[in-house]
């Protein structure tokens, strides 16, 4: 039976060098979450959003939720995927990071697609639960995951995707010593949507892993 590889660090600088090129906002987000010290470790993987990217230009998603945005990494690779009528709302509770977002939303030519809402995301899902979206990407505090996802389904359109970042969490979901109470939180959360026959799913071992669903 074949298996999945190793990434090593080599192989991975590999993948991205045969992937296709970054918009040159993406990059000059990256270099300034590089600057951040270890609050970096917030942001997607390169291979993650060009993931996010592809699965939008293949599909057609016109409507995105995004529940975590840090400085924009992730939103800004959905947006550019998006046809210029496409629209992402984004939650994020952090206003000093979103200023940021905002910011380079707006120099690659991307803000007019993208709406954000600034706020704890519960409170933010209260105000939009009359919308209806054909894809939910899932990046935000993690103790929150089960609940987020519950409310990304009815908000859902049918045969839409929630992808959730994180699932794999640094390799310790295997790991039956760590019972820290985040660790906990995502092996609980990975039992919940493995038992859930609403959805079809897959783990993709990109980055931190990826949980992607598709509704039923």
């Amino acid at each position: 039976m074949g298996s999945d590889l190793n990434i090593t660090k080599e192989l991975q600088e590999y993948i991205l060098s045969h992937g296709f090129n970054l918009h040159p906002v993406q990059k000059e987000i990256i270099d300034y979450n590089a600057s951040l010290g270890d609050i970096k470790r917030m942001q997607i993987s390169i291979s993650q959003s060009q993931f996010l990217h592809l699965i939008i230009k293949i599909s057609n998603i016109k409507k995105i939720l995004e529940i975590g945005t840090f400085t924009g990494l992730s939103t800004l690779s959905m947006a550019l995927a998006l046809s210029d009528d496409g629209k992402i709302i984004a939650l994020d509770k952090n206003e000093e990071t979103n200023k940021v977002a905002i910011d380079f939303f707006k120099k690659a030519n991307q803000d007019h697609k993208i709406k954000t809402l600034i706020k704890p995301a519960l409170e933010s899902l209260d105000e939009i639960k009359n919308e209806k979206f054909d894809l939910v990407f899932i990046d935000a505090d993690k103790m929150n995951y089960i609940e987020y996802y519950e409310r990304s389904l009815q908000l859902l359109n049918k045969n839409g995707l929630i992808i959730i970042d994180n699932v794999l969490w640094y390799g310790e979901v295997v790991n039956e010593n760590n019972n820290d109470k985040f660790t906990k939180n995502i092996k609980e959360f990975n039992s919940h949507i493995s038992k859930d026959t609403r959805v079809e799913k897959l783990i993709i071992p990109l980055g931190d892993g990826m949980t992607v669903c598709r509704k039923l």
